[in-house]
């Protein structure tokens, strides 16, 4: 019985990476040949794709503009989160469950419903293609969430832990960055988890908000079209790069993630 069990998992597995295996399979053949057949391993193994990503400037640039936006609005949502959890957790006043409710509506709403808003409104403050309009405008979507998970995290901490600190002497920046972050260290690990993950595959927002010196490698990957048609190589190799910086982000806060969902909010 357990070996039918381990035989389901691992069939699973499989099936789970089987797509990641065919992007890197179709990375390392030309597009004649992923053009030409089915095969499971390149006939013609070649790194061009990788070569043209790593030497042409408006592809390296590409990952470059989105790593920049992507981890900019990483720092401004958890830092702006972090005050406001605490006070949702700590304090209670007129309206705080209706004002919780409604940040929580602005991260239910689709991207495409504030493109035309930013545009004119980033064009108008001269932010228009640059990596802070986009982190900016992502920031609508990742605060709110920021603020539910910490929230959460906070709410777990008794209040007495506060209330000694402060008998102790401590201030309340003192307090709030040596002592209470150090415990909900799992509940930040878990909201910039999230927070780098929407920013890094969102890709309305993005491709609208830049045009030329910011623009993103999601915006590069839709531009490869030629007269002969699409460079599928050259699109699965950028599809196979854009899984790194996930891949790094998970490794780091791994065990973050794991205490996040048995203990947090997500």
């Amino acid at each position: 019985m357990r070996g039918a069990k381990i035989a389901v998992v691992v069939v699973y597995i499989l099936f789970l990476m089987l797509p990641i295996y065919w992007l890197l399979n179709m990375s390392f053949k030309t597009t004649n040949e992923i053009l030409g057949g089915f095969s499971w391993y390149p006939q013609e193994f070649t790194l061009d794709s990788y070569i043209t990503i790593f030497t042409d400037p408006t592809w390296y640039n590409g990952y470059i503009n989105s790593l920049t936006y992507v981890l900019m609005n990483t720092v401004i949502s958890v830092s702006l989160a972090l005050p406001a959890a605490y006070a949702f957790s700590r304090y209670r006043f007129m309206g705080d469950k209706h004002l919780f409710f409604w940040l929580l509506s602005n991260r239910m709403a689709p991207p495409a419903v504030f493109v035309l808003p930013f545009v004119e409104l980033y064009s108008a403050m001269q932010l228009f293609d640059t990596p802070l309009a986009v982190a900016l405008a992502h920031c609508l979507f990742n605060v709110p969430l920021a603020v539910w998970i910490l929230e959460g995290f906070m709410s777990g901490v008794p209040r007495e832990v506060d209330e000694t600190a402060y008998i102790d002497g401590y201030s309340f920046p003192h307090f709030f960055v040596k002592i209470f972050m150090p415990l909900i260290a799992a509940g930040i690990g878990v909201t910039a988890f999230f927070c780098f993950m929407f920013s890094w595959v969102e890709m309305l927002l993005a491709k609208n908000l830049t045009s030329v010196a910011a623009k993103p490698i999601v915006a590069v990957m839709t531009r490869t079209a030629s007269t002969a048609g699409y460079e599928l190589g050259l699109l699965a190799a950028a599809g196979a790069l854009t899984l790194i910086p996930g891949v790094i982000v998970i490794w780091f806060v791994r065990k973050h993630i794991a205490k996040g969902f048995a203990l947090g909010r997500v």
